[in-house]
């Protein structure tokens, strides 16, 4: 029994880095279309492991949307630490580089629409971004939280053919 406790506790505290978020990555992952070589709309959703122990079980989501010939991508996120703060949980911001590592988790690619359709779609998803409803509210579980975000967008837009990944808890919340 003592066997397995100890393994047990190796393998709970050994899933939570030393690393603090201070110090986590926040590096590009080098995945997204440079603004600077692709002229072209583009509408991506990203997804990376959730921070500590939850990136066991979770990944924390977001969007990035570059108009055609923009310079920079305007990056839509969710994140419940801006709440406990007093502000908004919806945070919207302009980088060049919006496949930034989640403080130490590389991000994957859940959506890249580009071109004519991108061009055509952006509207619709920034007019859907401004109707979010829960832009002031997160709650880890069930929801509304960074996974609800771009789940309920994609409702809004089915056009965008959103397929949120399975560890994007809370995603159903936005049905």
């Amino acid at each position: 029994m003592r066997k397995f406790l100890l393994l047990t506790l190796i393998m709970i505290t050994g899933g939570c880095s030393s690393q603090d978020w201070r110090s986590a990555s926040r590096e590009p992952a080098g995945i997204a279309y440079a603004p600077e070589n692709f002229s072209d709309a583009v509408i991506e959703v990203y997804a990376a492991d959730a921070y500590s122990w939850r990136g066991w079980f979770a990944v924390h989501t977001w969007i990035a949307v570059k108009p055609q010939d923009a310079p920079e991508y305007t990056v839509y996120e969710v994140t419940g630490w801006r709440v406990k703060s007093g502000l908004p949980a919806l945070r919207e911001y302009t980088t060049p580089t919006p496949d930034r590592y989640w403080y130490g988790a590389k991000p994957e690619k859940v959506l890249s629409v580009t071109g004519e359709k991108a061009r055509a779609l952006l509207p619709k998803v920034q007019e859907a971004v401004a109707r979010y409803p829960w832009a002031d509210e997160y709650t880890l579980f069930p929801g509304p939280n960074s996974n609800t975000f771009p789940a309920w967008v994609g409702l809004q837009v089915p056009e965008l053919e959103l397929d949120m990944p399975f560890t994007a808890i809370g995603s159903g919340y936005a049905r």
